[in-house]
């Protein structure tokens, strides 16, 4: 008798250990189960609550020295976000991207912004990055004599490169109608990527953006023994808005948090990659993703760069120059680059 009860005791907790096993796999189940789902939404064990992509208008270069410094620093991360950062090019757009659910944040210029829009597209600016468009024509001063005080007569007698359809033909012809010339009078030189004409004198003013392009041709110039000059129409008042921060406004309504810790990621990462202390790690960065460049040559990239963000210090990083935008919509307009005007204060948050 005596052994059948140790035998029965056995069995009972035998029964009791399979029960108990099962109740923990069933827990463990329950618990992966939710942690697929809490992922699924964009969470994970990292402290990551949103995973999104961000499609820049352009490749890699000191005008992503702030997007770059997000993505190395950790910054995204602290606010929360995996941000797929993708480069952009000819081949991509920003904003049809976001259109069709491929990304959720880019960058675009304000012609882009505004020929979507004016054509039905959903998208909200939350930040303008460049206060001052890079946009200039370069020069060598041994060859060309540009005399602010007369400039409508220096132009008569130049060869002005312009890339036909891109926004440096808008910003021109801008500039010279607001001198009194007729662009029809000027000579014109439909250019391409290729510098050749500039080098052998063929064009005398060569649109490049003044941050990178205007960099690498200014030290082969000097190279040469020659000074050189920049046209900038910013200077004659032509305020053509650049780099902007877009989203959809369809994401903004139902994401809103994630848009506002995007936006701050971003404008930080901007101010912390252009703080002076910080110069040689942005362009450690940088040197990482344009392998074809110098440390050196980067460093005034930068410096350049730092000139267009902030305006030399007298706007504050991301504002959005709503008068600027009015301008821009305004030459667009005239030149035949949109064919409707469209409600500027609804392109904003």
């Amino acid at each position: 008798m005596k052994g059948c009860k140790t035998q029965n005791n056995f069995k009972i907790r035998v029964f009791f250990l399979h029960l108990l096993a099962f109740f923990a796999a069933c827990l463990l189940c329950s618990c992966s189960k939710g942690t697929e789902e809490h992922n699924k939404k964009g969470h994970d064990n990292t402290g990551i609550k949103a995973k999104v992509t961000y499609r820049l208008k352009w490749l890699f270069n000191a005008s992503t020295a702030g997007d770059l410094w997000a993505k190395e620093k950790g910054v995204f991360k602290k606010y929360g976000l995996r941000v797929h950062l993708k480069e952009g090019g000819a081949e991509h757009d920003a904003i049809e991207e976001i259109e069709l659910k491929r990304a959720q944040f880019g960058v675009a210029s304000a012609d882009q912004v505004l020929r979507a829009v004016s054509r039905g597209a959903d998208c909200l600016v939350i930040a303008q990055i460049f206060q001052i468009n890079p946009l200039s024509w370069i020069y060598i001063k041994e060859r060309v004599r540009l005399d602010s005080s007369r400039l409508a007569d220096c132009l008569k007698h130049l060869t002005i490169g312009i890339t036909y359809g891109g926004n440096d033909e808008a910003i021109f012809m801008a500039l010279v109608k607001g001198l009194g010339l007729d662009p029809e009078k000027l000579h014109i030189y439909a250019i391409t990527y290729d510098y050749t004409p500039f080098w052998k004198g063929e064009v005398d003013l060569w649109p490049c953006y003044r941050n990178t392009q205007g960099i690498t041709l200014s030290k082969k110039i000097e190279r040469q023994g020659q000074e050189v000059g920049f046209l900038d129409p910013s200077r004659y008042g032509i305020r053509f808005v650049a780099n902007s921060l877009i989203t959809s406004r369809a994401f903004w309504n139902g994401h809103r948090d994630i848009v506002e810790n995007f936006k701050k990621a971003v404008l930080l990462s901007w101010q912390e990659a252009l703080r002076p202390e910080n110069l040689d790690a942005t362009s450690m960065i940088l040197s990482r993703y344009e392998k074809g460049l110098d440390l050196e040559t980067i460093k005034e990239q930068v410096k350049a760069t730092k000139r267009l963000v902030t305006e030399n210090g007298k706007r504050p990083i991301g504002y959005i120059d709503k008068a600027a935008w009015k301008q821009t919509e305004k030459i667009m307009f005239e030149n035949g680059l949109l064919k409707r005007y469209v409600d500027i204060n609804r392109l904003f948050q």
